[in-house]
C-alpha cells in the first residue's frame, strides 16, 4: 500500500468522481482507476461502488477514509519537518482566507510577506470561513484566516488577531435612517440583508432577536459583505456590518443592544508541523496585533 494509491482513493472519495479526481491529480482517468484497483487488490476488498454515474464508498471504503487521511497527513508532516531543518523559507504554502479579511486586513501583510520571502509559492484560496475550517481539519490547508467560531474542535489551534465591532446600519433613503433610537422590534419590521445562516453575523442577529421573542425578517442574502454594504446603501434593507466597512453612504442605528464583536484570526491543525513559510506568516500576523 503506497501513498499514491491512498492519495487517489482520498481524492475520488472527496470528489465522488474518477474523472474529477484525475483532473486534480494531473493523471488520466485510467491511471486513477488502476491505482484504486491496485489498492483494492492489496487490501482484498472493494472500496467504491459504481452505481450509474455515482461513485459511492463501500463500508470498507468508509472505514479506510479517515485512516488514509491520517497517513497522508503524517507523510506530508514528515517531509515538512525534514525540509524545515534547512531553515529555508520557500515551497508551496496553502492558505485560505475569507473575502472580507483578504480585502480589508491582509493586503499590507501579504505585500510585506511576499517581498521578504520570494521563494514561497503562495496558494491563496478565497473561501467562506466554514469551508476553510473544514479544509484545515481535512489537511488540505496549512493555515486559514477566518472569522473564529466560539466553539473550536480540539484538533484546531486558533488565535485571534483582529476584532471587528459590528453595527446595525441602513442607507440614507431607508425609512429608519432618521431614527435616533429604536428597538429590535421596530428594526425587524423591515427586511434584513445578511450572510448565510451558518455565519457568525447571521447567528448573532438571530440570537439577539430571539432573546426578545422575535423571528428574523430576512430579505435577500449573500456571503459577500461588500455586496451587502452596496445593497444596504441603496435602501434594500438593514444589516449588521463591521465598523471598518461603514462609510458616508450608511447610517448607524442605535438599537440599545449589547455590542457585537466578531473575532478574526488564523487557525491550523494541532497535529500538523507548520512549514517554515507558515511559521513566518504566523509570526507576521502575531506582530501585527
Amino acid at each position: 500500500m503506497d501513498t499514491a494509491g491512498l492519495n487517489a482513493f482520498v481524492t475520488v472519495a472527496d470528489t465522488g468522481s474518477f474523472s474529477q479526481a484525475a483532473q486534480l491529480l494531473f493523471l488520466t482517468q485510467s491511471a486513477v482507476s488502476k491505482r484504486i484497483a491496485l489498492l483494492e487488490s492489496q487490501l482484498d476488498c472493494r472500496l467504491f461502488d459504481r452505481i450509474g454515474r455515482q461513485v459511492l464508498l463501500t463500508e470498507s471504503g468508509q472505514a479506510l477514509l479517515p485512516k488514509a487521511r491520517e497517513i497522508l497527513i503524517s507523510m506530508e508532516d514528515a517531509e515538512r519537518m525534514l525540509g524545515n531543518l534547512s531553515g529555508h523559507v520557500g515551497g508551496r504554502l496553502a492558505v485560505a482566507t475569507s473575502h472580507h479579511i483578504s480585502l480589508h486586513r491582509l493586503p499590507p501583510l501579504l505585500k510585506h510577506f511576499v517581498a521578504c520571502y520570494p521563494d514561497v509559492e503562495l496558494d491563496l484560496q478565497f473561501a467562506a470561513s466554514e469551508v476553510a475550517y473544514e479544509g484545515v481539519l481535512k489537511g488540505d490547508l496549512e493555515l486559514a484566516l477566518i472569522t473564529l467560531s466560539p466553539e473550536q474542535d480540539e484538533r484546531i489551534c486558533a488565535r485571534t488577531i483582529w476584532s471587528d465591532r459590528l453595527q446595525y446600519v441602513v442607507g440614507h433613503n431607508h425609512p429608519l435612517a432618521a431614527s435616533t433610537h429604536l428597538n429590535l422590534t421596530e428594526l425587524n419590521r423591515y427586511p434584513a440583508i445578511l450572510p448565510s445562516p451558518n455565519t457568525f453575523t447571521h447567528q448573532r442577529v438571530r440570537q439577539q432577536l430571539a432573546r426578545q421573542g422575535l423571528e428574523l425578517n430576512l430579505g435577500m442574502g449573500t456571503d459577500y459583505l461588500d455586496t451587502i454594504r452596496m445593497m444596504v446603501s441603496i435602501g434594500l434593507g438593514w444589516s449588521l456590518l463591521p465598523e471598518t466597512m461603514i462609510d458616508e453612504q450608511l447610517v448607524r442605528l442605535d438599537t440599545g443592544t449589547e455590542p457585537i464583536v466578531r473575532p478574526l484570526g488564523y487557525i491550523y491543525h494541532r497535529a500538523r508541523t507548520l512549514s517554515n513559510a507558515a511559521r513566518e506568516l504566523v509570526q507576521l500576523l502575531e506582530t501585527s496585533v
